[in-house]
């Protein structure tokens, strides 16, 4: 029985497009729609197309490029 409401009204699933070529995506390249465009975005990745931005590239592991290192390394010496 219905009270007349919006419970019963459904939203139509919203369809997942191919962020290569924008055509819907087959669930078993997910989230491409075929082998061709998963093959291009790995192409793409291997190619350097892509970049994740990240931290200082020059940073060194064991701490040498902290503020109190950087201004260690940037007093002269005594001895000089």
């Amino acid at each position: 029985m219905s009270d007349g409401g919006d419970s019963e009204r459904h939203e139509p699933a919203r369809v997942r497009r191919c962020s290569i070529c924008g055509k819907p995506v087959v669930e078993h390249y997910r989230p491409f729609c075929s082998k061709r465009c998963a093959d291009l975005d790995l192409a793409r990745w291997l190619g350097g197309n892509y970049v994740i931005q990240g931290g200082n590239q020059d940073a060194d592991e064991d701490g040498d490029d902290t503020p109190e290192a950087t201004a260690r390394r940037e007093q002269p010496d005594a001895d000089e």
